[in-house]
């Protein structure tokens, strides 16, 4: 086994406006949710803080996404766009249009992610964040849900290459991780944890606590499926009910955190019911894992959310203070700068009746009841009592005590 590398205090930011080529068209994943939180990233100074170093990507080698997808399915990707009646590879969709260049685009999202996990795992930052990466729903041989190469898998596969033993990731789209987790199914070094809307209601119709884990790695996949209508306090009680109690039984090497923002009230794809407060809060609660468990390792990606303007600019600014330094204060106003900018992309079109927000919260207290097993359960102590009891076991964690 290679270990980590010690690394240094900082962090690694991957970004460049080559990132915003991964542009489906008229489509939910507008790139341009991408651009307005690194706009207003930059007008707080958050990538000017010591010992914060932002690298541009390189677009990932043919080997590298091989490690998770299949050659004939990257040829496809290659080619439809010369063919206008392509189908097949879950490509030409609604979910998935074909655009120019789409294998460097969407390989470029992938090295992103894979530059953000080497720089970690060899001592160059203690943290990394990429926010146009957390496609977590392509497949081997498949894109799906708006996601053509699946980046957190590449990555996490590169640093097994790299002589990971023990690599934990944390998934808090409101859609289930289910790429990610059907990349490792059968591969205990890699825990997979997955906090999502029940796939009762919401695609992919996966994540359900059963989903475990293959033969040999039984445990290493946990799904908790919430139920619509979750709001901050149910729902951050679901999280320190299942995520930290498996962590510290894993002992990670180094976390990977997919940051979708699609969970909150506004998000106009999904029925959770989360604040910007509230997702802040999870993004405390990931780097207080990290340092205390993988000696400060984190990878933070970004993910689905589709209130392009409202929220997920604040969520992943609040995403990158917490990674490179001091939390900014919910309370803080965003810059004027920062809302002319917005207003200027909401002129050019797309962007629907949004409204600029002015703060960077959503005035909601995110504080949770912890979860205890006694009284009445409401649906998401249900949730709770049946991931705990499909995984908990298998730990050696007792699904019934609150302090496992």
């Amino acid at each position: 086994m290679e270990s980590p590398t010690s690394g240094s205090a900082g962090t690694v930011v991957v970004w460049d406006e080559s990132l915003l080529q991964y542009d489906l068209g008229d489509h939910p994943l507008n790139p341009v949710r991408v651009e307005l939180t690194m706009a207003l990233a930059r007008e707080f100074g958050l990538l000017r803080r010591p010992g914060v170093r932002v690298i541009a990507p390189a677009v990932a080698e043919d080997a590298l996404i091989e490690r998770v997808h299949t050659k004939d399915y990257m040829e496809a990707v290659r080619t439809a766009i010369n063919d206008p009646f392509f189908s097949g590879y879950g490509l030409n969709s609604p979910d998935n249009p074909v655009f120019e260049n789409m294998h460097e685009a969407s390989a470029r999202i992938a090295g992103a992610t894979v530059a953000a996990a080497e720089a970690i795992w060899k001592g160059e930052a203690t943290r990394a964040v990429n926010v146009a990466g957390g496609l977590h729903h392509a497949m081997p041989g498949r894109a799906a849900g708006f996601c053509v190469y699946n980046d957190p898998a590449i990555a996490i596969a590169r640093l097994l290459d790299l002589g990971a033993e023990r690599v934990a990731y944390v998934d808090v789209d409101v859609h289930h991780g289910d790429g990610v987790q059907a990349a490792f199914y059968d591969d205990p070094r890699v825990l997979t944890i997955s906090l999502h809307e029940t796939p009762l209601a919401l695609f992919p119709n996966t994540g359900f606590p059963d989903e475990t884990g293959a033969p040999g790695a039984e445990g290493y996949a946990v799904n908790v499926a919430l139920p619509p209508g979750t709001t901050d306090p149910g729902w951050q009680r679901a999280f320190h009910a299942v995520v930290p109690g498996l962590l510290r039984a894993f002992r990670p090497q180094i976390l990977l955190t997919q940051c979708g923002a699609d969970a909150h009230r506004l998000d106009p794809l999904a029925d959770l019911r989360l604040s910007v407060d509230g997702q802040r809060a999870t993004y405390l609660a990931f780097r207080a894992l990290a340092d205390e468990l993988c000696e400060g390792r984190w990878l933070a990606t970004g993910g689905g959310g589709y209130a392009l303007v409202e929220v997920v600019p604040r969520a992943w600014t609040h995403l990158l203070a917490i990674a490179t330094g001091a939390p900014l204060d919910p309370a803080t106003h965003t810059p004027a700068d920062w809302r002319a900018f917005a207003a200027q992309r909401i002129a050019q079109g797309h962007l629907g009746q949004a409204e600029i927000p002015e703060r960077m919260t959503d005035d909601v207290d995110p504080a949770h009841v912890p979860w205890e097993p006694e009284g009445e359960p409401d649906a998401v102590d249900r949730a709770v009592m049946a991931t705990r009891r499909a995984v908990f076991p298998l730990h050696g964690l007792d699904p019934h005590d609150p302090r496992d």
